[in-house]
């Protein structure tokens, strides 16, 4: 493909030994001529996105498909004489693997700053894994191909990591007041940073499956205030575990001496509400169980063939291309950054909200430190300040 073809239309096809790779363009070098004819080839898991004259046209699904471009053999060439023989009308693919990547790595390159209501502003490390999906293949490579400049594999995983790191830096913010209540919180930490986390993916036309924060490390002194304070808690089971076993003794030296009737009488009167106060809250009863068919503990639910219309709601075939019920379109080529709307691919506002639709990424720059962070964070990820 490229001038080195003049006669033979192209075949397009694209093969990942490594399975790792999340997007793969051809030409892999800037953009080549492909003849009216050529033949794409699209396997199994694999989206192919066709940009011709710098514009989407269509996101290909599996099997075999003809590219029909203004490039005819031989003739194509002569006319592209006046630009070095190599022709203006230029066209690439973009192949996408569809599939699920799993045990994708996050985690702090350098420590963030949190500011703990106890014990002042600290920094903490953390880690933890994600999975995703690509789910719209059009909108991933206008938006963050394109806007963003990235086009590598490891670029993408890098810029993503960014993105978590900052709202988990967000997300501490506003939910945990102390670094001491954490180890209580992980579940509902991943849990509310994964719903946060929805919404950036889905921006960009990624789905995240599942996240998880395997480790939040603290520094050496505040490590030892968190295993201070579990020894208390320790000390303080203990207290009501020699609370029973003294009853226990108390109970069985009535038993065994006779002149002890009256104080054996006293216990077996006092042991009720002595139990009652050491077993308070630990019966299961006093646990009411969740009502939620989706909470923990569910079985999973059978795999669903149908997806929410992005503009309407309505539940619709995963493979449809239109709403039945309101006609949008399912392929997204572009999405307003403003109220999400899914806009035509020449269209230069957005028809609900007004607002423009090619508009790059914004940073803001903490006026504590001068560090930049993403445009809609809240908490400076260097010094933790608000913005």
């Amino acid at each position: 493909m490229g001038a080195d073809n003049v006669i033979f239309l192209e075949n397009v096809e694209w093969f990942d030994d490594s399975g790792k790779e999340l997007v793969h363009r051809l030409p892999e070098k800037g953009s080549g001529d492909i003849k009216w004819g050529a033949q794409l080839t699209v396997r199994e898991s694999q989206v192919g996105v066709f940009f011709y004259k710098g514009k989407a046209i269509e996101a290909f699904g599996p099997g075999r498909h003809t590219l029909k471009t203004g490039n005819i053999p031989i003739l194509t060439k002569i006319a592209s004489i006046p630009w070095a023989m190599n022709s203006p009308l230029r066209a690439e693919i973009y192949f996408l693997n569809m599939k699920v990547f799993i045990n994708l790595k996050w985690g702090t390159r350098d420590p963030v700053a949190f500011k703990d209501d106890e014990l002042g502003l600290i920094r903490l490390r953390a880690f933890g894994i994600f999975n995703m999906q690509v789910v719209q293949p059009v909108l991933f490579i206008n938006r963050m191909v394109g806007t963003q400049g990235i086009f590598t594999t490891e670029a993408i995983e890098e810029y993503l990591n960014r993105v978590i790191v900052s709202r988990f830096n967000d997300f501490m913010g506003e939910n945990i007041d102390s670094i001491l209540n954490l180890p209580a919180k992980y579940d509902e930490l991943s849990q509310g940073l994964a719903k946060r986390l929805q919404e950036d993916f889905r921006h960009f036309g990624l789905g995240l499956t599942q996240l998880y924060i395997n480790s939040v490390t603290p520094p050496p002194e505040v490590q030892k205030a968190i295993d201070d304070k579990s020894r208390m808690n320790v000390f303080d089971d203990m207290n009501k575990l020699m609370q029973m076993k003294a009853a226990m003794a108390m109970e069985k030296a009535s038993e065994s001496d006779s002149s002890g009737e009256g104080m054996g009488a006293g216990l077996g009167l006092m042991m009720p509400a002595m139990f009652a106060q050491y077993f308070a809250g630990q019966h299961p009863a006093a646990k009411p169980k969740s009502t939620d068919p989706g909470g923990p503990g569910s079985p999973p639910g059978p795999a669903q063939d149908v997806v929410k219309c992005g503009e309407c709601t309505q539940l619709i075939p995963i493979n449809a291309k239109f709403c039945p019920a309101c006609g949008h379109q399912q392929l997204v080529f572009k999405e307003c950054v403003n109220c999400g709307k899914n806009m035509t691919p020449n269209a230069n506002f957005c028809s609900r909200c007004g607002h423009q639709a090619e508009e790059k990424p914004k940073h803001k720059t903490c006026k504590s430190c001068a560090s930049v962070n993403l445009g809609d964070a809240k908490f400076c990820t260097q010094c933790g300040e608000k913005y």
